[in-house]
């Protein structure tokens, strides 16, 4: 007899010997020659890397391995021929081994087979014969066990590994046997089908599992099995019948086996999750309800019906009259549509593409369903794609998903022009048309859709695809023929829009908002100008004259929007309907027209009116007009229904959506009738509120404008068009009258802060809104723990209201209005408080997990499950009770007076009237446990009842000394710690204890002793041991007589107690009860631990939905793209040679309390403990999830599934299963919990779509292992990846991908579905083109999207069903499509930059999104958690955009798409998910520049225009001010600066300003002096931080709030966020200009030193040479002005200017860790001088040497446009003003205004640089071999020079001011003409030109570079300053101990090697 032991053993399986017969000869496994001689016996082979393997046959092979692996040390035989057989496979499939690294794995496995054959050969027994016993052994264990579905996970591992083994050892059998006449064969056959599986294992004769006993699941299989009625298997060329409706639908259309599998899968569980919300009152819990079907159709087909409706076609789905075939057809339509869309790969993210696609094919459907007969072949309806494999996939997507990857080709990885190639919106948008009709289907392709500009035109059919087979010939052939033999495809182009380069873009889709604001200046400059009094006066006749003179203003605006559009939308004209593009020159036209009449009418009507008398009653009214104003009414006329409209939203709606011809023409010519934007109307209400937001705001603007800005300046105005012009410099043009250049340069800073105030009149009503309406709805109502002691009562009722699905008899809860917290009363359910203290004590339980709390901690919060729970008695939390019995007892100490007073001053405190309550009866339960003596129970029962007696009476302080009490509490303490304890040997103190206890109640407290009249007192002999005098013995124990009394009364007291769990979980809460001392506010000590409770407890309080039961909820997935970030912190990260140089040191000090409480979790003491332990792997775990890594994602995401089995636990567990406790039940009752695991397979799914896990693998990345690692955790996660395998076919090896979903089973990775894809699927930007390969594999009706970045906690994934009842909650007009949640920031304690950006991001993701939810119905989607209706966006293009560059910020578009179709965004704050942020400010400003280059595209794109255009005018603002509009007034602000400061520059140097400025001094005019100082207009942008500040006074208090204000600012926050602006507005304005828009990979670890060099890269051009633009502006301006203007004045004017110039230039270095050490410095030092002077190169970084940083930064220019680069010359202009003013200024110029003092400039210009030019060839000529003449050469030009100027000094009076001036004036021509040669680099890049350009920058960098390394030095050489840096940049850190600087060397000298 012999056992098979499979992978992990299994015990009892014994089958007999098999016969002795040799190995037959023709065994084709018998591939190396057999040894007779015996091998080496005692050798086991060790396993053989399964894992790593060629892609050619990794699949094919795989098993084979795993199970040779699993088998080897048991059957070392057969798993040598499980690897021969591996073998054969691998050489059959590559025999030339042309693979990657197929050769080298082919020789590997040879050679191992070389070993193990010898040494694995049995004698007497044939290799079948011992594979068959195996083989037999693994099959019979798991047909035994197989039915079981509540197995333990052993056991189910043991029972997966035999089937496997099993299966794999069948296939290597049939290769050697004749499997047809073997009848065990043939019965063992159902176990070897496919076995992989996701959720349901749907395949026969697999594993049991609690799922499929759902009766949902059950009802939904039988829908999808329901084949009845289908056309016969034969027509499709199938044997045997089908299956189900699915198979039916893979053989009719060619759909690929796997992709068939899982969106079977995922049909039948949306199908069974809708049965559960279904009422069951008619039909049966197993047959499939009429309802749930119908909603899905609604779902899924609401776009497509729309599509059809929009284009006038019918829709194809039809459906039958019979009502069960109807249900049938719509479970096919259903499938039918979730098949194409899963094999879409790409064409996903075009919607309307696959609604054409599945037009056709559902007409086909209908076809062969119906039995319908071809007119033209009178055959049955057949698919034109179909009947072959993979066809749908070659012969519909390829050719489709071919033309993308081509026009992705062309856009040169998103640099080249937008116009050059389509994107995924133009390709999709060409479906909007019905020209779309015309690509036919079969699909005609040689249309033009199908053409590409870049391509030639070889054989169009088949350049996209490659038909095989006579039936695509003939069908190719077909189209030929009937094709325009004369047609030449063309390229279509863009389609509908053009997304072009322009900062009129911004002007283009916000025109409304530009016209109204530029209509409104003017109109505010003519009032100010008439100096209106009143609102009266307005109606003066040459005021409302003027007045009304905005009309032809505003003509003018809509002629430029006229030609805008055309210019703008040109290069998509041959694909824009006729219809439009009659409308645009309409448009055009009628413009033209208004032009004329307009300004016509205004000037012959002025002053000449026609009046009609009108007389009602007594008065005589008259009304005038003139025929302008019947112009301007009949010009108004379209803006009187757009405001009728806009009044009336449902009318504006239904004519936006309508069919009808009327309807049709007035949407025409009002909006661009487009498919998506129509009907985005809001309700009434909605309409009203957003409305009195913005006439508010723009209310406040337009007063403070007009009183602070406009009317200011009109008085100045008119004196400076009086006083004569008085130039000090050559005027240019000196006709130009009235000083206008004057009023230029005063005006224009003012009409800039006058386009830019309204974001900040925003950021101040965001905050009031948001504060009110955080009021309103109880934010911060519980902040602190000592908030949430005074609620704690509370929170089991609102617990109940809030996460307690309601019971029948219950029904809706209610709550209050909004300004009450308090719940109205309802019944409370039997066990509802129960329930709430199973919750509460998971959350402790996994607060503890998280080492947030320690074991003491969580003693103190956890709350008792007892029986009285039920009764509503609740004990509570300890950490409530603390401190409170001992104040309760020195009350009764030292009270005297009344016991009804006394009790009214301890049930004055609820909790301490609960802690004498509990502890008086866990000391009654304590001692009636531990006394069992008859007469010992006696006496305590009798002086129980006395006490409680006098209780009763109110006589206890008459009968009691309470002053005893605090000497009775000791001994009490004494006895429960000696309970505790449980050492019998201390029975004798117990005893003492007892007596103790006993003598002090009866003689010092106890005043009337007659209860003890009947027994005699004991005494203490000398001895110390107790006796009595006569034989009533009360507890004997005397250890040193006990030869005397042996035994005697040993049953008085029951000591030890039982060992039982509860028991002693009450003397441990009764001794902390006694003991604690610590106040509800030190417990916990973790500030995150208080945070996360309060805010759960806050949340309670809030407009929750009611929760449904985890059966009825909605299901959902939660879906993390990731890329190549940190999965766990390395074992060499975490560990160093050197202590501080290790991530786990910085995790020690960042969090020493969470370190300490994971150090008495280990039970260690210190770190080397832990290695001794081999905990290292915890060790890993702990520090991973403190930074932010996929693991601490996955842990926080995987809550959801935790609380979904604790709430399912909660509505099925009987009494006692909720007395037993939730770990007790699971471990116990397997039966429950694998109902428990069912239920959340059914309602959640998280997919992990890792971009580059094929890759990790085949390296052996870590990274992969950690994978593996994570789902070997967590069972149920998925990860999703694309697989590139090489093909081997004669000739060249194709790559073929694969979208692979993967799961661990036993261990190993297992592929679960493996759907091929047309090609490589990263067209577009990589996150979004991840998550579309990933999102096939995710179920359900919602979706999470969480970055990897994010985090998550059980308290709120508990409330997760109740948000997914929010998308059947109605926001105003419509249901919700996306829903919006608050996050929280965990990375803000790292370093102040970290602070500050948490709180930035905090405002902006609470009060900032609550304000754009409501009132302003604007929010969209910003990545991270919201929540996706998962079904309206897959059909609707998914949820994110993909196109290269346009769509890099892809998450916002996701929400700009679910506006424009008609979806809906809302916002919840009762839910927060974790989210870490950068925590430097390099990683800080790469975000900020990715932000800003995102905005800059989302500013050109079509999303932006149509929602500008199509919103109503308030909404519109709202869209703006949120979204680019922010960016644009950032950068208008700036350049307001600017402005500003060259109009001063202007006045200043041409004399214009000290002439304006003497003659008002003369005249006396002050208001004029004051405007041209007026300008310090910069610190209105202090007012944009309220928001920020309103929320955290909202949630921490508004003390806090200041406080924290205070401090922000000391640690120089208004220098980071200037210096942010800075960021922002460089980066916004140039990729607007120039492009180069692209993904800035930050990197988000902890924060370390960057190095001088790497600073000014990052820096240079963003805000170094501006900030050094700034200050030249600033010291010329100071030197100019000194002759009129006070230094005071001068201070007022530009401070603000000099704080931002400092701030960019310093705040790299300021916020730069060790940034003024010495050693730094010295390294920076050496550093950059290296970097300065290496030459550049091929294949040379631009971090090496400057010259490869020099080209890489002016990239953006390469693929300008020519009016960018023209553009970028004329700004370049700015730089030669210094020059043609200050040389009029020197003083060897004597005053003299001749241009040719300007001439004579240029020339010295040009010698300096002859100049140079000639040292330099001197340097190249000479150097080398004359030495010594090259040094004369340079002698002779330096003494030349000298002597030049000391010449020009005597002669001329050249002066010392004059080189300091020169200085001053020429470098600013140099750096002009610097930019202007990189501008126009491609005519000057061959000549000798860009040489000297290029030396010339570099001279400049390097200047730039020692000015700003000097002060570094500096300050760097005191040591004070450094100490001082080091405490302002990690004050948070300092307040945790933090010894920062050993970090920073540490990460320093890791960062170099």
């Amino acid at each position: 007899m012999m056992e098979i032991v499979p992978a992990e053993p299994i015990e009892g399986i014994y089958f007999e010997q098999g016969e002795s017969s040799t190995a037959r000869s023709h065994d084709p496994l018998a591939i190396t020659s057999v040894s007779n001689s015996g091998g080496d016996v005692g050798y086991v082979p060790g396993p053989f890397d399964s894992e790593r393997l060629p892609t050619v046959f990794a699949s094919e092979i795989e098993r084979f391995l795993r199970v040779a692996n699993l088998v080897g040390k048991e059957e070392p035989r057969v798993a040598y021929l499980c690897r021969v057989h591996a073998f054969v496979v691998a050489h059959n499939l590559d025999k030339n081994s042309s693979g990657r690294g197929v050769r080298q794995f082919k020789t590997s496995l040879l050679h191992r087979l070389e070993q193990d054959e010898r040494v694995t050969k049995r004698k007497g027994k044939s290799d079948i014969r011992e594979l068959k016993d195996v083989y037999h052994a693994y099959r019979d264990y798991f047909i035994r066990h197989h039915q079981a579905f509540d197995l333990e996970q052993s056991r189910r591992e043991k029972l997966i590994n035999a089937r496997n083994i099993a299966s794999v050892l069948f296939e290597v059998l049939k290769t050697v046997t004749d499997t047809a006449s073997s009848q065990a064969f043939i019965e063992g056959k159902a176990i070897h089908k496919k076995t992989e599986f996701n959720i349901l294992p749907l395949e026969q004769g697999g594993i049991q599992h609690a799922i499929m006993k759902q009766p949902e699941i059950k009802a939904a299989i039988a829908v999808i099995r329901n084949v009845r009625g289908l056309p016969p298997a034969q027509d499709f060329k199938k044997h045997g019948a089908f299956v189900d409706l699915f198979d039916f639908l893979q053989h009719c259309f060619g759909f690929q086996e796997a992709s068939v599998a899982n969106q079977r899968e995922h049909l039948i569980l949306l199908l069974a999750n809708i049965q559960t919300r279904q009422t069951h009152n008619q039909t049966s819990v197993l047959k499939l309800g009429e309802g749930g079907v119908d909603e899905l159709m609604r779902k899924f087909f609401k776009n497509y019906t729309n599509w059809c409706k929009y284009l006038g076609r019918n829709s194809n789905i039809r459906l039958p009259f019979v009502k069960q075939e109807a249900q049938q057809y719509k479970i096919l339509y259903i499938g039918l549509y979730l098949l194409i869309w899963g094999e879409a790969a790409n064409l996903r993210f075009m919607p309307e593409c696959l609604c054409y696609i599945f037009h056709h094919m559902v007409y086909e459907l209908h076809g062969v369903l119906s039995g319908a007969i071809s007119l033209t072949t009178w055959e049955k309806v057949m698919p034109a794609y179909g009947g072959e494999p993979e066809s749908f996939l070659n012969d519909v997507v390829t050719p489709i998903y071919e033309v993308i990857r081509k026009e992705v080709a062309n856009s040169k990885g998103g640099t080249a022009d937008h116009s050059a190639w389509r994107n995924y919106d133009d390709l999709n948008e060409y479906f909007w048309s019905p020209d779309c009709f015309k690509i036919g289907w079969p699909m005609r392709l040689d249309h033009d859709f199908f053409e590409v500009k870049s391509v030639k035109k070889p054989d169009v059919k088949n350049a996209l695809v490659e038909s095989p087979g006579d039936r695509k010939e003939k069908k190719n052939e077909e189209a030929e023929d009937t094709g325009d033999e004369n047609h030449e495809p063309q390229w279509l182009g863009k389609t509908n829009f053009v997304e072009i380069r322009s900062f009129l873009q911004i002007f283009r889709s916000f025109d409304r908002m530009w016209s109204f604001y530029i209509l409104s200046l003017q109109a505010i400059i003519i009032i100010a100008c008439h100096d209106v009094g009143s609102p009266l006066q307005l109606f003066d006749t040459t005021v409302f004259e003027d007045i009304i003179s905005v009309f032809i203003t505003s003509a003018f605006l809509k002629l430029l929007h006229a030609i805008l559009d055309i210019a703008f939308t040109w290069r998509a004209r041959c694909t824009m309907e006729y219809s439009q593009k009659v409308k645009l020159v309409m448009k055009l036209v009628f413009a033209v027209i208004w032009n004329i009449v307009l300004p016509l009418c205004y000037a012959n009507s002025r002053g000449k009116y026609t009046c009609y008398s009108t007389k009602s009653g007594t008065r005589v009214e008259e009304w005038c007009f003139t025929s302008y104003m019947v112009a301007a009414a009949i010009y108004l006329t379209s803006n009187a229904v757009e405001l009728v409209l806009f009044f009336v939203p449902a009318v504006a709606k239904y004519i936006e959506v309508s069919n009808y011809q009327i309807c049709k023409v007035l949407s025409w010519w009002i909006q661009p009738r487009i498919y998506v934007g129509r009907g985005m109307q809001e309700d009434q209400v909605s309409v009203l509120k957003y409305t009195v937001f913005w006439v508010l705001v723009l209310s406040c603007k337009f007063l403070f404008s007009y009183s602070f800005e406009i009317k200011p300046l009109i008085k100045p105005t008119r004196q400076i068009m009086k006083i004569g012009q008085q130039y000090e410099w050559h005027e240019l043009f000196p006709k130009v009258k009235s000083n206008a250049g004057a009023i230029v340069a005063v005006w224009s800073p003012v009409v800039i802060v006058f386009f830019m105030d309204t974001q900040i009149w925003y950021s101040v009503f965001c905050a009031i809104f948001g504060g009110l309406y955080g009021v309103l709805h109880h934010l911060g109502e519980i902040r602190t723990l000592g908030m949430l002691r005074s609620r704690f009562n509370s929170l089991p009722s609102a617990f109940n209201v809030c996460l307690n699905p309601p019971s029948s008899k219950r029904g809706k809860k209610k709550r209050k209005g909004l300004l009450s917290n308090i719940f109205q009363k309802v019944p409370d359910e039997k066990n509802a408080t129960a329930k709430f203290v199973v919750v509460w004590n998971q959350i402790i339980y996994h607060l503890r997990l998280e080492d947030l709390i320690s074991n003491r901690e969580m003693d103190l919060m956890m709350m008792p499950v007892s029986s009285e729970l039920f009764s509503r008695k609740v004990l509570w939390p300890v950490f409530l009770l603390a401190n409170k019995f001992s104040t309760a007892l020195t009350i009764a100490k030292d009270f005297e007076g009344k016991d009804e007073i006394l009790a009214r001053k301890i049930t004055r405190d609820i909790y301490m009237f609960y802690a004498v309550r509990e502890c008086y009866q866990l000391l009654k339960y304590v001692l009636e446990i531990l006394i069992v003596g008859s007469m010992e129970k006696r006496i305590i029962f009798d002086i129980q009842s006395e006490i409680e007696k006098c209780i009763e009476e109110s006589s206890l302080l008459k009968n009691f000394n309470l002053k005893v009490l605090p000497d009775l509490h000791a001994k009490v303490i004494e006895l429960a710690e000696l309970l505790i304890e449980g050492d019998k040997d201390q029975q004798h103190k117990v005893v003492k204890a007892l007596l103790d206890m006993l003598e002090l109640v009866t003689n010092d407290m106890m005043t009337d002793s007659r209860i003890l009249d009947m027994f005699h007192f004991p005494q203490q002999s000398e001895r110390g041991f107790v006796y009595f005098r006569d034989d009533d013995q009360l507890f004997v124990n005397d250890e040193t007589n006990s030869g005397f009394y042996p035994f005697a009364n040993e049953n008085s007291i029951h000591f030890p107690l039982p060992e039982s769990g509860p028991l002693m979980e009450k003397i441990k809460r009764f001794h902390l009860l006694l003991t604690v001392k610590d106040t509800a506010l030190d417990v916990p000590a973790n500030l995150d631990a208080r945070r996360r409770i309060s805010f759960f407890a806050t949340s309670l309080f809030s407009d929750i939905p009611d929760a449904p039961k985890v059966l009825n909820m909605l299901p959902f997935s939660v879906m993390t793209p990731h890329y190549m970030e940190d999965i766990n912190f390395s074992v060499k990260e975490l560990g160093s040679d050197i202590e501080q140089d290790s991530i786990i040191f910085y995790m020690q000090k960042i969090f020493p309390d969470e370190w300490k409480n994971f150090m008495e979790r280990m039970g260690c003491e210190n770190p080397q403990s832990l290695e001794d332990e081999l905990k290292t792997e915890e060790l890993r775990l702990w520090a991973s999830f403190r930074g932010q890594t996929l693991s601490r994602t996955v842990r926080g995401m995987m809550y959801y599934r935790e609380a979904l089995k604790l709430q399912a636990f909660l509505d099925m567990a009987e009494d006692e299963d909720i007395l037993e406790g939730y770990e007790t039940a699971e471990k116990g009752n397997h039966a429950l919990f694998a109902r428990l695991e069912a239920l959340a397979d059914m309602k959640y799914t998280y997919v992990i779509s890792c971009q580059s896990f094929a890759s990790q693998k085949a390296l052996n990345d870590p990274r992969y292992k950690d994978t593996i690692d994570l789902m070997i955790r967590y069972p149920s996660l998925r990860v999703a990846y694309v697989e590139e395998k090489e093909q081997i076919v004669p000739g060249k090896p194709p790559k073929v991908y694969t979208s692979k979903l993967v799961k661990v089973v036993n261990g190993f990775e297992q592929t679960i579905y493996q759907i091929k894809l047309p090609g490589p699927p990263l067209l577009g930007e990589g996150k979004p083109e991840n998550q579309n390969n990933a999102i096939i594999f995710t179920r359900g009706e919602a979706l999470q999207t969480i970055d990897m970045n994010q985090d998550n906690c059980l308290e709120e994934a508990l409330k997760m069903r109740n948000l997914l009842q929010e998308f059947h909650r109605r926001q105003g007009r419509r249901p919700p499509t996306i829903l919006g949640l608050r996050e929280h920031i965990f990375t803000g304690s790292v370093s102040s930059l970290a602070w500050f950006m948490s709180y930035q991001e905090t405002s902006f993701v609470t009060i900032g999104q609550r304000i754009l939810a409501n009132p302003l119905r604007v929010r969209f989607h910003y990545g991270h958690p919201d929540v996706f209706d998962r079904v309206f966006h897959i059909t609707r293009g998914g949820i994110s955009k993909a196109s290269k560059t346009i769509n890099l910020s892809e998450d916002v578009f996701a929400g700009f798409n679910s506006i424009l179709r008609r979806g809906c965004i809302s916002y919840h704050e009762y839910l927060q998910i974790g989210k870490g942020r950068d925590v430097g400010l390099n990683p800080i400003s790469k975000f900020e520049a990715k932000v800003a280059n995102g905005n800059s595209e989302q500013t050109i794109s079509r999303d932006i225009f149509r929602l500008g255009r199509q919103f109503d005018f308030f909404r519109m603002l709202s869209c703006y001010f949120t979204t680019i509009g922010f960016y644009f007034s950032s950068l208008i602000s700036v350049i307001g600066v600017y402005v500003f400061l060259y109009g001063q520059l202007y006045l200043g140097i041409s004399g214009l300003g000290r002439a304006l400025v003497m003659e008002a001094r003369i005249k006396n005019v002050q208001s004029l002096e004051t405007a041209l100082a007026s300008q310090s207009f910069i610190q209105l942008g202090l007012l944009t931080g309220l928001p920020m500040m309103m929320e955290i006074g909202l949630e921490r208090g508004f003390l806090t709030a200041l406080k924290d204000f205070v401090l922000m600012q000391l640690q120089l926050a208004a220098v980071f966020f200037t210096f942010s602006l800075g960021t922002k507005t460089h980066y916004y304005g140039r990729t607007i200009l120039h492009g180069g828009a692209k993904y800035r990979p930050t990197g988000r670890k902890v924060v370390f030193h960057a190095s001088f060099t790497e600073n000014y890269r990052l820096y240079s051009r963003s805000h170094f040479v501006k900030a050094f633009e700034l200050l030249l502006l600033l010291i010329v301006y100071n030197m100019f002005r000194r002759s009129y203007q006070s230094n005071v004045t001068y201070v007022v004017i530009t401070y603000a200017i000099w704080f931002m110039s400092l701030t960019w230039l310093c705040a790299p270095f300021l916020f730069n860790p060790a940034g003024f050490s010495w050693t730094k410095a010295v390294d920076d030092w050496k550093e950059w001088n290296k970097w300065i002077r290496q030459p550049g190169g091929l294949g040379i970084h631009q971090d090496k040497s400057w010259h490869s940083w020099w080209y890489d930064e002016q990239a953006h220019l390469r693929r300008s446009s020519l009016a960018s680069r023209f553009t970028e010359i004329l700004l370049s202009l700015r730089f030669f003003i210094y020059q043609y003013g200050l040389v009029y200024h020197l003083d060897i110029s004597h005053h003299s205004k001749n241009f040719l003092v300007y001439v004579f400039s240029w020339i010295v210009i040009v010698a300096v640089f002859v100049l140079v030019k000639a040292v330099n060839l001197g340097r190249q000529l000479l150097s080398a071999n004359y030495q010594l003449g090259f040094r004369f050469f340079k002698a002779f030009l330096f003494i030349g020079v000298i002597a030049l100027i000391i010449t020009l000094s005597f002669i001329y009076q050249l002066s010392s001011m004059d080189l300091f001036v020169c200085c001053l004036a020429f470098m600013p021509t140099a750096w002009g003409l610097i930019m202007i040669a990189q501008a126009a680099r491609p005519k000057i890049e061959h000549t000798g030109l860009w040489d000297f350009t290029r030396a010339l920058a570099r001279e400049f960098d390097y200047g730039m570079g020692i000015v700003l390394f000097g002060p570094i030095a500096i300050l760097a050489w005191l040591p004070i300053i450094k100490a001082f840096h080091a405490r302002i940049l990690f004050n948070e850190a300092f307040k945790r101990h933090l010894q920062i600087q050993p970090i920073l060397a540490g990460k320093r000298k890791k960062h170099r090697t």
